[in-house]
């Protein structure tokens, strides 16, 4: 009986201890991203970035409700069809996910994923079963907005940010590549950026998983200006055409 009564002390303890606590001014509730998609000189598509207005509370946890939608032009279907949605639910604290959800409908293409994180004790959870995971393990999009809460002023070209990203059924390494600095003018605006590669091996936010180019606003804001990425018909960028909800000042933006 005693010796119950100490082993149900110690577990209660373990698991009423503070999870990850994160200081970032980066993003917020309300924040929407929107974006126009093109292949060479041809607008194909739009998508968004979007963080619900009001906390979404999973399992006790206070959350971003976050989604990102890409769809192609109705007049361009003919051709290839796209409709993708990701949604995670991040713990605002601590920016890591509770839950996953993947609908890629790429030409003839479907996946549907979901995943439920157990952030306790280092499960992740889908409908194939359970796989043990290291501490605050990502999904792609929360990995996305993770990088975003770092002080990316003191990386320079060439270093290499480490982070895991659950995908299906496995934990794979994501290593964030800085690339550069760079000048860019996109329908929103011109902006000082500062350029990240995820090296996704698996999980990526597109069916080809093919390499993905980022250039963030280079400042506390750090917003996705523009993103490349190779699909099956080449190389589709995205460009910011417009903004709400922003947290702050973009100082990064010269007009």
């Amino acid at each position: 009986m005693i010796k119950t009564l100490i082993i149900f002390c110690i577990s209660t303890i373990l698991h009423s201890q503070p999870l990850r606590v994160v200081e970032y001014n980066a993003f917020g509730l309300g924040e929407k991203l929107e974006y126009d998609i093109g292949y060479k000189f041809i607008k194909a598509g739009t998508g968004y970035f979007e963080i619900g207005k009001e906390p979404l509370i999973y399992n006790g946890n206070k959350c971003y409700d976050v989604n990102f939608v890409v769809k192609s032009l109705s007049s361009l279907e003919w051709i290839y069809k796209v409709r993708d949605s990701y949604r995670t639910y991040i713990d605002i604290a601590g920016i890591f996910p509770w839950r996953y959800e993947q609908k890629i409908r790429e030409g003839n293409y479907k996946r549907d994923i979901y995943t439920e994180f157990d952030q306790v004790n280092n499960l992740a959870k889908t409908k194939k079963g359970e796989y043990k995971t290291p501490p605050f393990v990502h999904d792609i999009v929360s990995a996305f907005y993770f990088i975003r809460t770092l002080d990316l002023k003191k990386y320079k070209k060439g270093d290499i940010i480490e982070l895991k990203n659950f995908y299906k059924d496995s934990t794979y390494k994501l290593d964030v590549k800085i690339l550069g600095r760079e000048v860019i003018d996109v329908k929103a605006g011109k902006f000082k950026t500062v350029i990240v590669e995820p090296l996704v091996k698996e999980g990526g936010l597109f069916k080809t998983e093919g390499r993905i180019i980022i250039w963030m606003s280079d400042d506390e804001r750090k917003i996705p200006i523009k993103v490349g990425t190779e699909i099956v018909i080449g190389f589709v960028g995205a460009e910011l055409r417009q903004y709400s909800g922003i947290r702050g000042k973009i100082d990064a933006k010269i007009n």
